[in-house]
């Protein structure tokens, strides 16, 4: 039988400085039916422009005025000719095999699946940060990459990304709908998939800065999955399997974050984050290289 057509999908916006990088790693994998598709969402730097059109035929790249991130994401979902899709941002690449990999943990777990690699930290973080698949802890934070590796028809059941969604965090929420539909994450072992940070990136220049607002509007989408009732559920279901932090810590946080203003939760979040894993990740590594 030949291997599946995998489309690997990278959303472009005046992200030329690391591009190459990102394509090179995607010309690089070893599972040997690929697409390479790229979404050029409204560039207008000249450097963008001039770089996309040097690309060569094994690229395909699909052109849309400005719609923004998960507008681009979910062109990329609908333009792509693979069965299995990968998200790539520009700035982040793969090691050679992380295509095999997870079509390989994918299509060993019990269905309906979607398969993550581990990450390693770039740029302005260090270090593997490891994960697990946990979906009551999904619902609290955003403990997935982006990069899955999922069939077409996930993303077609889950609807997409949410393209009013264009501050962040459109990544979170449609992996809640994920996981809302039926659909279970599976890892590898390996460190796959480099995860640049920058402070200029949507990540901690926007999002972070209006988390509370943010994640108060996943939850306003997905009343349902919040009742009380319903986290008790999830918790009861989850509370023995892998999670990045003690599950019974988010049922006080939820509450920290219903009486508190968002600017509020928002500025108190940030300063936990100090804390998170892969703040802690990064300063190991740290201490180890000095």
């Amino acid at each position: 039988m030949s291997a599946p057509l995998v489309s690997i999908i990278l959303p472009c916006y005046n992200a030329h400085a690391h591009l190459g990088q990102a394509l090179e790693s995607a010309r690089a994998q070893t599972h040997p039916n690929l697409e390479i598709l790229i979404v050029n969402d409204g560039s207008t730097e000249p450097e963008t422009l001039g770089f996309l059109e040097t690309l060569g035929d094994d690229i395909r790249v699909v052109h849309q005025e400005n719609g923004g991130l998960p507008a681009a994401r979910n062109r990329a979902f609908r333009e792509a000719r693979g069965e299995f899709i990968l998200p790539l941002d520009c700035d982040d690449w793969l090691e050679p095999e992380t295509v095999a990999h997870l079509l390989a943990a994918q299509q060993a777990a019990p269905a309906p699946a979607f398969a993550f690699p581990q990450m390693i930290l770039e740029g302005e973080a260090e270090g593997l940060l490891k994960k697990s698949y946990n979906y009551f802890e999904q619902l609290f934070l955003n403990q997935l990459p982006y990069c899955l590796l999922l069939p077409k028809t996930a993303w077609e059941e889950a609807g997409g990304y949410d393209e009013s969604m264009r501050q962040g965090y459109e990544d979170w929420e449609f992996n809640i709908r994920l996981g809302f539909n039926g659909w279970r994450g599976v890892t590898v072992g390996q460190p796959l998939f480099h995860y640049r940070v920058a402070q200029g990136g949507m990540l901690l220049s926007l999002s972070g800065k209006r988390h509370c607002t943010l994640w108060g509007g996943i939850r306003k989408k997905h009343a349902t999955a919040f009742r009380l009732r319903a986290l008790w559920r999830t918790w009861r279901e989850w509370r023995r399997q892998p999670s990045t932090y003690p599950l019974a810590l988010f049922f006080p946080w939820m509450c920290v974050a219903k009486i508190l203003p968002d600017a509020w939760a928002s500025s108190f979040f940030n300063r936990m984050r100090r804390h998170s894993q892969s703040q802690r990740v990064t300063r190991a590594t740290r201490e180890m290289d000095s």
